[in-house]
């Protein structure tokens, strides 16, 4: 596995240097204090960074204090320096989470006023950890062997996408597709997870947007997931997109941690999810995960040609060699960080990220300039999907015994504040 993690952070930009080694023992009504405050700051970056907080569902007299006195980003920075040093030492999960979510806290601050920040000094002070940087030559022998799978007239990405044209969900399907996916996810997923008895969600369609599906999580164990139809949707998206943001993947694992650490614990910072935050690599990464996790070994395939290709009135001709290029273009992840690096640095312009886009991940024009509209609205994220998935299948491979110890090791991760650091080898 190509990673590298940073398991200490120095706050680079501004000199916040290493964690101070408070006295403090204060314990958990210490942390409980610094939650709410924590919290309360995240809640006040709103007006300046509406991505900052993607879910919210604590007290309403937070989110109300900050709204009547608004603060500064200058005051928010201070606020949340001076939180740093009061931070327990005892280097406890709760504690160390607490920190690492104010470091980039901080980092966004200093990013969304202007101050820049490499690539990889962005995702070790905001996501924990550094993507590997790796040539883009290292991606050619699987462009060598997907040239192989579909030979043909015409550059390799036109053939790949006149093959996929196969297998796009027709629109007036769309939703009986995504329900019977979406269906199967949650089947298999509470085989083996107890989630709480209220949790559901609502399904939108939606177009204009920058990401292909979103959860929106709305606590009380509920969401609004939107998939994005702009583009064409083929038919393993349902499945991934079922278990990405469904089950077992973002709705399970805020509900929960609703349920285990703010409900049962009474941790109030994680009524507060922070996009730009160690969180989000778990997430992500559990998110991705959990389709392998609900659907091992070929039993995908079995279940979306026996079931969703007949609900979409596809032909299954060709559906092995689709599922043998999907195989191979997971080979193809770490592309998007290759394409991020070097265009957020400053080494490529916008249309040379589309043209290495298309040319190594395989997608139209169309769909890789969406995908440089996500990686220009929330740049260093992308490590969180691919780098995400790598941490986390080798973290339940190294604390799994068989499948029901799988789940166990899944379920820990789902239910416990980890970061990128926690979980690596």
């Amino acid at each position: 596995m190509r990673f590298l993690l940073i398991s200490t952070l120095v706050y680079l930009a501004t000199g916040c240097g290493e964690r101070p080694q408070s006295g403090s023992t204060g314990g958990e009504s210490s942390l409980d204090a610094i939650a709410q405050r924590v919290t309360e700051l995240s809640l006040a970056m709103t007006p300046h960074d509406a991505a900052f907080v993607d879910a919210y569902f604590g007290p309403a007299e937070w989110r109300e204090s900050v709204k009547e006195e608004p603060l500064s980003l200058a005051q928010i920075r201070a606020h949340a320096e001076n939180l740093i040093g009061q931070i327990p030492a005892q280097h406890s999960p709760r504690a160390n989470h607490l920190h690492k979510r104010v470091v980039a806290l901080l980092t966004r601050i200093d990013q969304v006023s202007g101050v820049p920040f490499s690539f990889d000094e962005e995702t070790a002070l905001m996501y924990d950890a550094i993507a590997p940087d790796v040539p883009i030559s290292e991606f050619d022998s699987i462009l060598q062997q997907i040239d192989a799978l579909l030979p043909g007239e015409g550059a390799l990405s036109e053939r790949v996408t006149r093959f996929r044209s196969r297998f796009v969900i027709p629109p007036e399907r769309l939703q009986a597709v995504f329900d019977a996916a979406i269906a199967e996810c949650r089947r298999r997923t509470v085989a083996h997870l107890s989630l709480p008895a209220s949790e559901s969600f609502v399904v939108e369609y939606v177009k204009d947007k920058p990401w292909s599906g979103y959860n929106w999580y709305q606590g009380n164990s509920r969401s609004v997931i939107q998939v994005n139809t702009d583009l064409p949707i083929y038919i393993h998206r349902a499945v991934d997109l079922g278990c990405h943001e469904g089950y077992p993947g973002h709705h399970t694992y805020n509900a929960l941690l609703e349920a285990g650490l703010v409900d049962a614990s009474g941790w109030m910072e994680f009524s507060l999810y922070p996009l730009f935050s160690p969180q989000s690599l778990i997430a992500e990464g559990t998110a991705n995960y959990g389709i392998e996790m609900a659907f091992p070994g070929t039993e995908r395939l079995e279940f979306e040609t026996s079931v969703l290709l007949p609900v979409a009135g596809l032909e299954a001709e060709g559906i092995e060699t689709y599922y043998r290029l999907l195989e191979l273009e997971s080979e193809l992840d770490h592309v998007d960080n290759v394409t991020a690096r070097a265009y957020l640095d400053g080494e490529i312009d916008r249309d040379s990220a589309v043209r290495m886009l298309v040319d190594y991940k395989l997608i139209s024009p169309e769909r890789a300039r969406q995908r440089v509209d996500f990686i220009e609205t929330y740049r260093g994220y992308v490590i969180n999907y691919n780098l995400g998935r790598e941490l986390v299948a080798d973290y339940v491979a190294r604390h799994a015994d068989g499948m029901g110890g799988r789940w166990k090791a899944f379920e820990h991760l789902l239910s416990t504040p980890l970061t990128a650091a926690d979980i690596a080898p």
